[in-house]
């Protein structure tokens, strides 16, 4: 089989794809063929050696994929070869293959295709493990979203209406918030030519937001957080910037505000059940029409790098996919 091979820690470029023996399914796994895989922000980041955890060289990156499953271990009754699936590995993804545990699995919903149950998976579990879990966004409250045109962007606004909230889109660009509104943004801030926290007054009346969702760090997270309503509670979901900012925590004191760390990942391996419950009210969701999964553009396997750096670039709108059979 073909896979994405991370053999040194460095940028998209040193990546390569190689021919790697075919997996086989240890016990309580399965073995898929992928047909589609999501990129995420992570992805350039574990690459580099730069994330939460590194895996051990060599090894294939890619978190989230949707595909067919070939073969499954003696012990395996929940998924037969032929099922359509949903997988969330640490690694693997960008790959033909993959031999993952039944633990990462779940069914494909009917009538959904390969590309955009791969762009579900990480940007909607993270959203609303934030928002709904960790913010616990209540209707009628309002919500800001930095970054609000990528991946978990978009997603943090779908989930913030299905939950009844009004939400504020800020991003970079005109043709950004077009898409912020598109997904269902009440509001829209342009920050590159805007003041935001002028901005932020202006659109909550002075009272500031309920909940802040900050993907992107920087510069834009102090304003933001001086401008948060009194319980408010921000949310730290990743450092897209490249910079972590630092906060005068008496701001914390004078808003009676709470800062909330978000990491999904850790959050599946410690609570599969809570995790598992809230993919399946996202799944819910998706089929209702309250969440719609935009996948901007598709590359093939030996195109990974060029998507790992527009990702880097902050060049996406929405989520784009791996074919790995492209």
């Amino acid at each position: 089989m073909k896979a994405i091979v991370c053999q040194q820690w460095g940028l998209p470029d040193t990546l390569s794809v190689q021919e790697i023996p075919d997996p086989q399914p240890a016990p309580g796994q399965v073995v898929i063929d992928v047909q589609a895989a999501g990129v995420n922000f992570p992805d350039v980041l574990i690459v580099q050696g730069k994330y939460q955890f590194k895996p051990q060289l060599p090894f294939t990156p890619g978190s989230e994929l949707a595909g067919v499953v070939r073969a499954v271990a003696d012990d395996v009754t929940t998924f037969k070869p032929g099922d359509k699936v949903i997988a969330f590995p640490q690694t693997g993804a960008f790959g033909q293959q993959i031999a993952v545990p039944v633990q990462a699995l779940m069914p494909l919903p009917p009538g959904l295709d390969f590309a955009t149950a791969a762009a579900i998976t990480l940007i909607y579990g993270t959203s609303h493990h934030a928002v709904a879990d960790r913010a616990a966004l209540k209707a009628g409250e309002t919500m800001l979203v930095l970054g609000a045109a990528g991946g978990v962007g978009l997603a943090a606004i779908e989930i913030g209406k299905a939950l009844g909230a009004r939400v504020i889109a800020a991003a970079s660009t005109d043709e950004k918030l077009e898409v912020c509104k598109a997904h269902g943004a009440d509001a829209v801030i342009n920050y590159s030519r805007e003041d935001l926290r002028e901005a932020i007054k202006n659109l909550t009346d002075g009272k500031g937001p309920d909940v802040i969702y900050d993907p992107v760090g920087g510069e834009y997270t102090e304003p933001a957080f001086r401008s948060i309503g009194w319980r408010g509670r921000y949310l730290v979901v990743g450092f897209a910037n490249g910079e972590i900012p630092r906060l005068p925590l008496n701001l914390t004191l004078l808003k009676g505000a709470s800062l909330l760390g978000v990491f999904w990942g850790e959050f599946v391996k410690r609570e599969p059940k809570a995790s598992l419950a809230a993919m399946r009210q996202l799944m819910g969701w998706l089929q209702e029409g309250k969440i719609k999964p935009l996948v901007s553009a598709r590359y093939a396997l030996a195109d990974t790098p060029r998507a790992l750096n527009d990702m880097a670039a902050r060049k996406v709108t929405g989520k784009v996919v791996i074919l790995p059979n492209e």
